[in-house]
């Protein structure tokens, strides 16, 4: 893995139906975006790279500061592609099942932090090229997203994800040969400012009004399916849970 060298957008919390919608999409939204990156590999390989020396980022070279928008749908080599390939759908899933549209908006965040970041600071005459950035912005973002909403479950995931992929920071410092360390770093900035910008904004609790004149809050009890709803237990479970 590694960059190589050569609707609804934080507005509270969702319902367990909307985030299962948003997961289905999130999903489908991944594998095409997979789907699009082998494709370009196949045009690319087939033009013996061309694509990626024509499209990548070059340092200081005004007329490739645009290709910070296609560079992360480039690869040098089908290595390059198969090693970023497993690590970019599973990170971008999480990034994205609880809402497609804030999940663009943190993609756009975080190429624009890996490719600018790469286009100011790495030495000239260096092609740069791959998703590792977005994959470096999707594994910050998860990481960090559930302290911001304050989702137990989120939460939990960062926390497993941080243990289990902490080696990944190793090509985020400088010195890593062979690889775009700057622009990792650069994604990696962009997804943690992303879990702040995108995180929930919890709306104010609305008031009921008692018979006697005065206001209650409206608690989170107030607000679950009545007990006949077929989802009410559903609906219990997931709040239980935090994801609610």
């Amino acid at each position: 893995m590694g960059g190589a060298e050569r609707d609804r957008v934080g507005t509270g919390p969702m319902g367990p139906e909307e985030m299962i919608a948003e997961a289905r999409k999130a999903f489908f939204v991944m594998f095409g975006f997979l789907a699009l990156v082998w494709l370009a590999q196949l045009a690319n390989f087939a033009d013996h790279y061309a694509l990626s020396r024509d499209y990548g980022v070059v340092s200081g070279d005004i007329g490739t500061l645009p290709n910070i928008l296609t560079a992360p749908f480039l690869h040098w080599n089908w290595a390059h592609i198969e090693s970023n390939s497993g690590p970019l759908f599973v990170f971008g899933f999480l990034a994205a099942y609880r809402g497609v549209v804030r999940f663009l908006g943190l993609s756009l965040l975080i190429v624009v932090t890996s490719g600018v970041t790469v286009w100011f600071l790495e030495r000239g005459n260096v092609d740069t090229v791959g998703a590792s950035g977005l994959i470096f912005g999707y594994f910050g973002y998860v990481v960090v997203r559930g302290l911001f909403d304050r989702h137990l479950i989120d939460t939990l995931i960062g926390v497993v994800m941080a243990a289990s992929f902490a080696y990944l920071l190793t090509v985020a410092v400088p010195g890593t040969p062979g690889v775009s360390w700057l622009g990792h770093l650069g994604g990696l900035i962009g997804g943690l400012v992303g879990a702040w910008l995108f995180r929930d904004r919890r709306p104010r609790p609305a008031k009921d009004t008692h018979a006697g004149g005065g206001t209650a809050p409206t608690t989170r009890a107030a607000l679950q399916p009545r007990p006949d709803n077929p989802r009410a237990d559903l609906h219990k479970e997931l709040g239980d849970l935090g994801l609610l």
